[in-house]
């Protein structure tokens, strides 16, 4: 499946209340590789952005007075996310952005056009809970270069994003690998299903265990007794 990374600029932040889109970038990524098949648009929203908005994209007013307007550009936008899985940093609010702009032109939402919205704030609330997952804050944290990021901008953001949900992913999930080489025509190489090949389990002998009871005691000790592992099995024993 096609992912597509997603972001918005918009005049502000509350669709219901008459703020639009400014700017749309897509990223396409297909089998964990960034295509280079991307979209941008900037758009006139027909009404100015709001100051604290202007301080965080940088567009101004003047800018996008001879930009398309959404409805300019809509179709060509559906096409291009058609059956994708679409992944935003945040999806609520961006979603909530595009429905609108959809509505208001009397178009279906977002949701019927892609076949999946991920919500990659949401992934990272999950992996590293209770810390901050901004998207610069997981840049950081996950060794992406966001150093040309003086302002938002919807390209860029999806550009970052991309490569932070590639770092978010890499571990792996599924009993299936690349073999190398790939196919005459260019395409990715098969994939081989490891399920096949019956792989040998190796015991740890009694050295090997009696070492290992050791550091558990060495752990515990230093915790002060508070070791999961020791709750559990005393949680065991009383069961």
């Amino acid at each position: 499946m096609r992912q597509i990374f997603l972001d918005t600029e918009t005049t502000g932040l509350s669709a219901e209340n008459g703020d639009r889109v400014i700017e749309i970038g897509c990223v396409e990524m297909v089998r964990r590789k960034l295509t280079g098949d991307n979209k941008h648009f900037y758009l006139n929203p027909e009404r100015d952005s709001h100051e604290d908005a202007l301080k965080v994209h940088g567009i101004s007013n003047e800018f996008l007075k001879d930009k398309p307007k959404f409805s300019a550009v809509v179709d060509e936008l559906l096409d291009y996310l058609q059956d994708a899985e679409i992944i935003i940093h945040n999806a609520p609010f961006d979603v909530g952005f595009l429905n609108k702009e959809l509505e208001l032109i009397g178009r279906k939402p977002i949701t019927q056009f892609v076949a999946k919205v991920t919500d990659s704030l949401m992934m990272a609330k999950e992996l590293f809970p209770g810390k901050r997952n901004s998207l610069n804050a997981l840049c950081d944290r996950l060794d992406v270069d966001n150093s040309g990021r003086t302002l938002h901008g919807a390209l860029l953001d999806a550009e970052l994003l991309a490569d932070v949900y590639i770092n978010l992913t890499r571990g792996q999930n599924t009993l299936m690998m690349e073999v190398e080489g790939g196919t005459p025509e260019g395409d990715s190489a098969p994939l081989v299903d490891l399920r096949t090949f019956v792989l040998p389990l190796l015991a740890a002998n009694d050295q090997e265990v009696a070492d290992h009871e050791i550091l558990l005691t060495q752990i515990d000790k230093a915790s002060k007794g508070k070791t999961v592992w020791r709750a559990m099995d005393a949680d065991f024993l009383t069961a």
